[in-house]
């Protein structure tokens, strides 16, 4: 993918994994950091990777708030208003695998979800692609995020731990 950026997962846990660079900069974190009464969930974009690349807009992080027994709740981007998960994760038509989202600027996004390899696609062009490795890999997945992807690239990242996360708990979307 020319104009494309890689990134590297370590960590199979939806909860709690981090990305790197191809240089082993942090880029971006999800970690859980509150259980009790319910699950917070982070996903934090790291300084050391984004000073890398002018175009990275949005916020840094998002927080995922879980309902009571990890129910859907709601997220949040930054210090913006909550969105609700299911707004996030949405099925169109009931046998399809894709699942959209609506970025803050109000543009319609998609993943095309599947236990294996993910894409999120802006219209008809395919932004980031996520696949889980090779067991002779030392990560656990690949995330290729192409240059327009940079403006929403923290939705990005929260969207696709979203997925991964529902698909981990059993949501029917």
């Amino acid at each position: 993918m020319a104009g494309a950026y890689v990134l590297l997962q370590f960590g199979s846990d939806p909860f709690s994994h981090r990305f790197e660079d191809l240089e082993s900069r942090p880029a971006f974190t999800v970690k859980t950091v509150h259980v009790t009464p319910n699950s917070v969930v982070q996903v934090a974009r790291e300084a050391e990777w984004s000073q890398q690349h002018r175009d990275i807009m949005g916020p840094c992080n998002a927080y995922l708030y879980f309902g009571p027994s990890m129910s859907r709740g709601f997220l949040v981007y930054g210090n913006g208003t909550e969105v609700a998960m299911a707004n996030h994760i949405r099925q169109k038509k009931d046998a399809s695998t894709s699942r959209y989202f609506t970025t803050q600027h109000g543009k319609e996004m998609k993943w095309r979800v599947s236990p294996q390899k993910m894409e999120c696609v802006d219209g008809r062009t395919t932004i980031a692609t996520w696949e889980l490795s090779q067991p002779e890999d030392i990560f656990c997945a690949r995330l290729t995020i192409k240059h327009a992807g940079l403006s929403v690239v923290t939705e990005i990242l929260t969207t696709l731990a979203l997925n991964r996360m529902a698909m981990a708990l059993g949501w029917q979307t």
